[in-house]
């Protein structure tokens, strides 16, 4: 038998206002990777950042074929409505070298009347997995989501056979809100699960700790 969910915020109060659009000169910069918005000129090197069949195996649209297509894929993101971001590498990783592209990711479903955003539609170079690049990131895009633009949430979700993304994500300290059901048609035309977590405003200050410590010991 359902038993309906209870409000966890009885006594809640008005939300601030978020202050919508980042500006375009905007950069977020960390000790590993900076972000800046994501112009045309970027296709380039984000086709060849993202040019590993491995990094498309969840992801629609890719790998991406020219220079052009790459240019295709940022103009139909900004079309959407989404706010892409470029991730650069402030130091060499690898054989990663300081000021190389090594991924994108966005903010995108963005109702600031209600506060909330998304982080998604996030890939990096195949050589970057599982380096400081994630969780730094992260780290920024969310510190700048809710102490500039002011949000209350943040949700984040993947597809449900892409279990190393579900991981990467729990990593953060989001919580599991469950699974929506033939949610988003795959690349290949089927339809998919997905995988919804969220941050709040309230768990913020848990999150970032976490994050912060666990970039000290990179």
């Amino acid at each position: 038998m359902f038993e309906p969910q209870q409000d966890a915020r009885p006594r809640d109060t008005p939300w601030r206002q978020v202050v919508w659009a980042p500006g375009s000169e905007l950069r977020l910069t960390g000790d590993w990777v900076e972000l800046r918005a994501t112009v045309i000129e970027d296709a380039a090197e984000l086709r060849q950042a993202l040019a590993a069949d491995e990094v498309w195996a969840h992801i629609p649209g890719g790998p991406l074929a020219d220079d052009d297509a790459a240019a295709a894929m940022i103009t139909a993101t900004l079309g959407r409505g989404w706010f892409p971001w470029t991730v650069r590498l402030r130091q060499q990783y690898g054989n990663c070298q300081a000021g190389q592209v090594v991924g994108w990711t966005s903010f995108l479903d963005i109702s600031p009347n209600d506060a909330r955003l998304e982080i998604g539609s996030t890939a990096y170079d195949r050589q970057v997995w599982g380096s400081a690049v994630n969780p730094e990131t992260k780290l920024l895009l969310l510190t700048y989501a809710f102490e500039d633009l002011g949000v209350g949430r943040v949700q984040l979700k993947t597809d449900v056979r892409n279990e190393r993304s579900q991981r990467a994500i729990a990593r953060l300290g989001a919580q599991f809100e469950g699974v929506l059901r033939r949610y988003q048609r795959r690349g290949d035309g089927t339809v998919r699960d997905t995988v919804m977590f969220s941050i709040t405003a309230e768990e913020w200050p848990e999150v970032k700790a976490g994050l912060i410590g666990r970039l000290s010991h990179q």
